[in-house]
């Protein structure tokens, strides 16, 4: 893991987001809600728009991304909960360490930001990603929503994983 390197992405890296994200799309469309002819064709406006909504990190190798993840704020109507999403590595890449360090660097900068754990959903079915989470340290809850892309690896259901981010797991989580 030590030739990974992870770094914050502003506003006036929207274009390095938009090539990563674009990948993404292309290589695992059934992992995400858009698709990549409709992201193709947003403007620069809407990407510096979605660069201020919520954090990204790329991770890069040799200077190349092969990585990427947002951090933002739970939609439960409070600040304490920060949500991590959009978590994706090149194919050739999976399995060396890159969604590790992806995630850590996520849960340190939430716990920078000053939210107590980190909500991190997950299909249902997709066994390898509920164990990756579990390993990280994220624990299942009873939340559970649809799926907003329905897939044999994910089933129909997303389950949200929890992270507390300090020695004070804070109160009981509220989605």
């Amino acid at each position: 893991m030590n030739d990974i390197t992870v770094r914050p992405l502003g506003e006036d890296d929207w274009q390095d987001y938009r090539s990563v994200r674009l990948a993404a799309l292309r290589e695992s469309p059934e992992a995400f809600v858009a698709t990549v002819e409709q992201e193709e064709s947003y403007d620069e406006d809407f990407w510096r728009e979605r660069m201020q909504r919520s954090a990204r990190l790329v991770a890069e190798r040799e200077g190349q991304a092969v990585g990427v993840v947002s951090i933002g704020t739970a939609k439960d109507g409070e600040d304490a909960a920060g949500e991590l999403f959009g978590l994706w590595v090149r194919p050739e890449a999976r399995g060396s360490g890159v969604a590790t360090r992806l995630v850590k660097d996520g849960a340190s900068l939430a716990a920078h930001r000053g939210h107590s754990h980190l909500v991190y959903w997950v299909g249902t079915e997709n066994g390898r990603a509920v164990a990756f989470a579990s390993g990280m340290g994220f624990r299942p809850t009873d939340y559970r929503r649809p799926m907003g892309v329905v897939s044999e690896e994910d089933g129909e259901e997303e389950i949200a994983m929890v992270l507390p981010l300090g020695s004070d797991n804070g109160p009981q989580l509220r989605l």
